[in-house]
């Protein structure tokens, strides 16, 4: 479970507060996948920050109770002198799991071979977003975070291998999305919430939710 209780977060633009969220209260339970529907530049990215823990509400509490990732894609957590490996197996340590099966999966599903004994830095962006991507994958969460604006990579072979362990992956587990765009939730999410005015409009259905969405949108 993932609980908002009365959360508030707004930021100081230079020349206005933008609102986030204002006294925001939802709850996702497990077992029901959240599509999370907002128009660019309302905070979609902030608020799964906030959902894993990487931001921190202004005031309000989230109750976390459950193993919740950080966002696919995330590059943060990882340290730039550091090798595939050792970032690999240190991540597994602060989650309490096999550091030798964390390698091992990151290892095969990156496919970065001799780089992965090297250090980040070195890699370039796309590699590094791979690493990343499979290093989420090695770890076991009950939700997943995804924000739309993760990095991608053009490498065809890692698409398809994370790709199926990804929809492997969902088909047991919970999965938070935020977009843009409604036609993103409709693969991972049976119900699906509206960002509007600092506030999250929670529906049963998908359905439900773009009437508001679009009529918030073409309004």
């Amino acid at each position: 479970m993932l609980e908002f209780d009365e959360v508030s977060k707004s930021f100081w633009t230079g020349k206005q507060r933008k609102v986030i969220l204002d006294r925001a209260s939802f709850r996702v339970e497990l077992g029901n996948s959240l599509g999370i529907l907002a128009p660019n530049g309302t905070g979609k990215t902030t608020i799964i920050n906030m959902m894993a823990g990487l931001e921190k509400p202004d005031e309000g509490q989230i109750h976390r109770g459950c193993r919740i990732s950080f966002p696919l894609g995330f590059m943060g957590g990882v340290v730039s002198r550091h090798t595939g490996t050792e970032n690999a197996r240190y991540i597994a340590e602060l989650y309490g799991l096999d550091p030798d099966y964390v390698e091992a999966f990151s290892r095969w599903l990156c496919g970065l071979e001799e780089y992965f004994d090297m250090p980040l830095g070195t890699y370039s962006a796309g590699m590094r977003a791979r690493f990343c991507f499979s290093l989420m994958l090695a770890l076991d969460f009950d939700m997943y975070l995804i924000d739309e604006g993760m990095p991608s990579t053009t490498d065809v072979e890692f698409n398809r291998k994370a790709g199926a362990v990804l929809r492997e992956r969902l088909e047991r587990t919970t999965v938070v999305i935020v977009s843009h765009q409604p036609a993103t939730l409709e693969k991972y999410c049976r119900s699906a919430a509206v960002l509007k005015d600092g506030q999250m409009y929670m529906f049963d259905t998908l359905e439900e939710a773009k009437r508001l969405y679009d009529y918030e949108t073409q309004s």
